[in-house]
């Protein structure tokens, strides 16, 4: 049997250092790597030694009690959080580290979400109980509360050859038909095994251990529930078909593609299906198949379903997306929400520096990059970022792979922009032998939902032909905001009818109207603007809530009572994510570094101060040439016009 099992924790929970004890137990590994030494196995990065703390996801293979494990160990810190992400849409099992000292974070609700939205089982292991201040029936009233009532307690729970009693009446609870085996008394040691394991499966049970990775308790108790608890089921005989887990590029820039196997088997030299560039389906040959553990790694003839495998010879596809018999794209959960402008030596090529960045990009989807123009001839560059630490990552990785300095601006949260009431927007494009007319109603849509398209005009009114080129075309670019230029997002568009000309309808023209369309109909809308905002967790003396409390106030946030426990005070909420960008830094120096923050993007809400963000940005949506709402008319032989303002009036359609 071939599992995958990712590990997620906060950062500091002491997630390497079980990874490392997994490994050492399993003979994988001949001696325990540590973090303050900087050897541990799974941060084989100079960058990620150097600093002490993991930044990309890694893998390691070990065998325990006849089956194969891939063990996927993740970044804790937010600013890595779409490695985390990248990670669950290949894994079997996950595995959270909670310390039992500092209970859920940030990053742990953030893991919890992601699984809870892909449903993967999960187990939790109870870390730290070695330090001063450690506590497990707390932190496990806590996991109860905050993620599921079905956190139980597995620590000695099968020990002497049989379950304890308050265990079973805990698990037995779950299923109505394991209750009533329980009652007759008719379960054997290997039937709870079987009936737990099934729960694991179903998310209807989610075990925890307790014990110390540092001091090596409870691992091997936690090993042994793992080989009961984690069954899996693939088909090797079935038409091939993978997910991409992640790409990287060897020193010689050679493209290596991480893919785990979900059903059939893959050969090298095999032409692997997967979506083109255009949309359409494309057929690359893979030319090698390695198995990687750490940063080693050995040549394969072949992987079967449940292997998780790296390939050469994939030039296009990205990280969720699904190639062979089952193709697909997966959008991310996670969005950045901070942007910071990049600096160069002018003497480097603006596109040879966003050729380095691109290929950040490929290997980091959400580390996304825009070039600018800065009126003069040259071009800006930016990059969209999860965090501030990403920001010196980025600095080192330029250096260290490309060989450039390059420093960054300020830190600026990400905007966006919807629509608070529906309108209709109106287009036409009709310049000398080209026409094209379309008319769409926008309607605003869920927060988070992005943009989405519908048709409600009949196919005797425009062909399905034009009417799939519209919607390509609403999808092939960011539309912006009227507001400050920022990009525009959860709202439906629905095609309501257009026109085509026989003989002058041209490639592009629809692509004009369309686009016109939207932003005329922006230019009519109650246009809102839209603010990242984190969830946080502070945790203070008990002296410190005062002053935090007022800092709270005065940032617009939102929180619940404080919740104090032997001199510590706790206190959860949200707020918008640009008051807390230093928010950090300044409670370690009110409490005397004994505060911590811990931060969670949280969604987007109507912007705070509207009017000073759009003052500060000053944003001319008449220069913004790329984004016209006019429409052009042929008068005469000549191209006219339209402004927006009276666009409807010379529409052709009804």
């Amino acid at each position: 049997m071939r599992k995958t099992i990712g590990i997620f924790a906060h950062v500091d929970a002491g997630k390497t250092t079980f990874s490392e004890q997994l490994l050492y137990h399993t003979g994988s590994i001949r001696s325990l790597g540590r973090v303050d030494r900087k050897d541990a196995f799974l941060d084989d990065q100079p960058l990620e030694r150097e600093r002490g703390i993991t930044i990309f996801s890694n893998q390691a293979v070990f065998s325990w009690k006849g089956d194969v494990y891939y063990l996927v160990d993740t970044p804790g810190h937010m600013d890595f959080v779409s490695e985390a992400e990248r990670a669950v849409r290949v894994i079997d099992y996950a595995v959270i580290l909670v310390s039992c000292v500092e209970g859920i974070e940030g990053q742990t609700e953030t893991v919890w979400e992601i699984l809870k939205q892909y449903q993967i089982p999960a187990l939790f292991f109870l870390n730290k109980t070695d330090r001063a201040g450690a506590n497990v029936a707390r932190t496990l009233k806590e996991l109860q509360n905050r993620f599921s009532q079905n956190c139980m307690d597995f620590t000695g729970g099968f020990e002497d050859g049989k379950i304890a009693p308050e265990l079973a009446e805990e698990v037995a609870v779950l299923d109505e038909a394991l209750m009533e085996r329980y009652l007759d008394g008719a379960l054997s040691m290997d039937d709870w095994k079987e009936a737990c394991a099934k729960l694991v499966e179903q998310r209807m049970l989610f075990p925890c251990f307790a014990g110390s990775a540092l001091q090596d308790r409870g691992v091997a108790e936690f090993l042994d529930a793992l080989a009961w608890m984690t069954p899996v089921q693939y088909d090797a005989k079935a038409p091939f078909s993978a997910v991409v887990s992640h790409v990287r590029h060897d020193a010689r820039g050679g493209r290596i593609t991480f893919l785990k196997v979900k059903a059939g088997t893959l050969k090298t030299k095999d032409d692997v299906e997967s979506e083109g560039p255009d949309g359409g389906r494309r057929s690359e040959k893979v030319n090698e198949i390695r198995i990687y553990s750490g940063a080693k790694y050995r040549s394969a003839e072949q992987a079967e379903a449940g292997d998780l495998c790296a390939v050469t010879g994939l030039s296009y596809v990205r990280a969720g997306d699904g190639v062979g018999a089952e193709i697909f794209r997966t959008p991310y959960q996670s969005h950045p929400m901070l942007t910071a402008g990049v600096f160069y030596d002018p003497g480097i090529p603006a596109p040879e520096m966003f050729r380095c960045f691109q290929i950040l990009e490929d290997e980091d989807p959400l580390l996304q990059i825009s070039q600018g123009d800065n009126g003069d001839g040259t071009k800006n560059l930016r990059v969209h970022i999860m965090g501030e630490i990403q920001l010196e990552i980025l600095r080192e990785l330029v250096a260290q792979r490309f060989g450039y300095s390059i420093t960054f601006g300020p830190c600026e949260v990400v905007y966006q922009e919807t629509i608070a009431s529906p309108v209709v927007g109106y287009g036409h494009f009709e310049p000398l032998r080209h026409y094209a007319e379309v008319h769409l109603r926008l309607e605003p849509a869920p927060r988070g939902s992005g943009i989405s398209f519908a048709s409600e005009c009949p196919t005797d009114i425009l062909p399905a032909q034009f009417q799939n080129l519209i919607r390509s075309h609403v999808f092939e670019r960011v539309h912006k905001g009227i507001l400050t230029g920022s990009d525009l997002t959860d709202v439906k568009i629905i095609l309501l009818t257009g026109r085509a000309h026989e003989k002058h309808t041209e490639g592009g023209d629809f692509r004009e109207a369309t686009w016109r369309a939207v932003r005329q109909g922006l230019e009519q809308a109650q246009n809102v603007l839209l603010e990242p905002y984190d969830s946080f967790q502070i945790t203070v003396e008990e002296t410190d809530v005062g002053r935090v409390l007022s800092d709270l106030s005065r940032m617009n946030a939102v929180f619940e009572a404080p919740e104090i426990l032997d001199g510590r005070a706790r206190i959860c909420g949200r707020g918008p994510a640009s008051e807390f960008l230093e928010y950090g830094k300044t409670l370690i120096s009110q409490t005397r570094g004994t505060g911590r923050v811990s931060l969670r993007f949280d969604g987007y809400e109507p912007c705070h101060n509207r009017e000073e963000v759009m003052e500060r940005i000053h944003y001319d949506k008449i220069r913004d040439v790329e984004n016209p709402s006019s429409s052009v008319f042929c008068s005469h032989g000549t191209s006219l016009v339209i402004p927006w303002q009276e666009a409807k009036a010379h529409m052709h359609c009804k």
